[in-house]
């Protein structure tokens, strides 16, 4: 391929690159906006991003319309294809992460009629604020191609899994407590739930950093206990 043509890829695909950064700054605003309204029982803010994600939603279009139009142009190589379907995925995994978001928010109004759990909120902004950051170090990893820092990522998402397994037995604890507490908690469940979630689709966005940079999969990473086996505390 000659060298004007290789140039000539690089540029659009880091002007792609940089879209896909805003858009995970999006991203990161819609996680910690809907955290913070679920702790202040902002329905106001809950609702600013909900409306907010058809910008998340629009991003990913448009990055799609660009990696196809540069495919087409371009007719890149194996590596640089490699590249361009890495950035198509990372979109991907934004709009799925602002999905979840969003999802957080829409449960706000029905917190705010429903008895309050103590410290529920507060617990589950905790552990949005480390997907948050996971989240932030991965768009810094994908933006310097910097394999060691998305290993990092990675590893960091076992403290997400122990975080959910943790607060799924505190909030079974408050339904055998008192059937009043079984609504709200259930909507916390599934809160902490998405945010566990969130964390895997960060991890597998770290997973493309090392795909890209390295030309191989990442290695297994190691998960927290599963949800799946907790059992209910004894009264």
């Amino acid at each position: 391929m000659k060298p004007h043509t290789l140039s000539a890829f690089d540029r659009d695909l880091e002007t792609i690159r940089l879209s896909v950064l805003t858009m995970g700054g999006l991203v990161e605003a819609a996680i910690m906006g809907a955290s913070r309204a679920l702790e202040h029982r902002d329905e106001e803010l809950a609702a600013k991003v909900v409306q907010e994600d058809r910008a998340i939603d629009t991003s990913e279009e448009d990055i799609n319309s660009q990696v196809v139009r540069l495919l087409a142009l371009r007719q890149p190589q194996a590596d640089d294809l490699r590249s361009a379907v890495a950035v198509m995925k990372m979109a991907g995994e934004l709009e799925r992460l602002g999905d979840y978001a969003k999802n957080m928010a829409k449960r706000v109004p029905v917190l705010i009629s429903a008895p309050m759990i103590e410290g529920a909120a507060g617990a589950l902004r905790r552990q949005a604020r480390l997907v948050s950051q996971m989240l932030k170090d991965m768009l810094d990893a994908f933006a310097r191609m910097d394999p060691a820092l998305a290993r990092d990522v990675i590893a960091r998402d076992i403290e997400v899994d122990d975080m959910t397994n943790a607060l799924f037995r505190e909030f079974i604890t408050h339904m055998m407590e008192d059937p009043r507490n079984i609504t709200p908690c259930l909507h916390y469940v599934f809160i902490a739930k998405n945010i566990e979630r969130m964390g895997d689709l960060v991890t597998h966005g770290a997973e493309h950093v090392i795909f890209v940079t390295e030309g191989r999969t990442a290695e297994a990473r190691e998960k927290g206990h599963s949800t799946a086996t907790i059992e209910a505390p004894e009264r």
